[in-house]
């Protein structure tokens, strides 16, 4: 994994997007600060700027540089969840412009999984996490699934879990700062 790790790095340091696993499906990431790789995701996905992405990230201090007012209840839904949990908070600051909505949220995911956390832990920034498919094709639950447009499309294919099969996306939740609470996906 290690190995893995500095070379998913290397290629995110130097504004490329990979392909890789999450604790969810397979996604296609880059460094969430980083608008020119965000741009080039949003190249390959065939997905219009207007429809963001999420970022994934591995503790508070990360959370807290990205949004200055996090919900109480925010902590609540993390740690009460037994599934990956998608928030979409309000007043995103410190990543891509091109990755925060128009309405200036952005959706956020703690991970534990070991290759993100780490991966992340090296950048120490957020990682961008969009699902493997071109923008309106179904999600693939594998890496078998993914299309060869993807896999060549992206600069760097991590080789791990590429065996497993991952059926489900994140359930997506969007907190206000003013306390409204809107299930987006389960």
């Amino acid at each position: 994994m290690n190995e893995e790790i500095i070379n998913a790095y290397e290629v995110i340091k130097n504004g490329g997007i990979i392909l890789y696993p999450t604790d969810t499906v397979w996604g296609i990431g880059c460094d969430a600060t980083n608008p020119d790789a965000v741009a080039k995701i949003y190249k390959l996905k065939q997905r219009a700027e207007t429809q963001s992405m999420i970022v994934l990230m591995n503790g508070e201090k990360m959370i807290y540089n990205v949004f200055k007012n996090i919900p109480e209840v925010a902590w609540q839904i993390w740690d009460l969840s037994d599934k990956p949990t998608t928030l979409i908070l309000d007043d995103a600051r410190n990543v891509a412009p091109n990755i925060i909505a128009t309405d200036k949220s952005l959706g956020v995911r703690l991970v534990k999984e070991p290759f993100c956390y780490k991966l992340m832990e090296r950048m120490k920034k957020p990682l961008v996490s969009t699902s493997a498919n071109i923008s309106g094709q179904p999600t693939p639950i594998a890496f078998k699934d993914i299309s060869p447009e993807i896999i060549n499309g992206v600069d760097y294919v991590v080789k791990l879990n590429q065996d497993k099969i991952n059926g489900k996306s994140s359930t997506i939740i969007k907190l206000t700062n003013d306390s409204q609470v809107k299930v987006i996906r389960k």
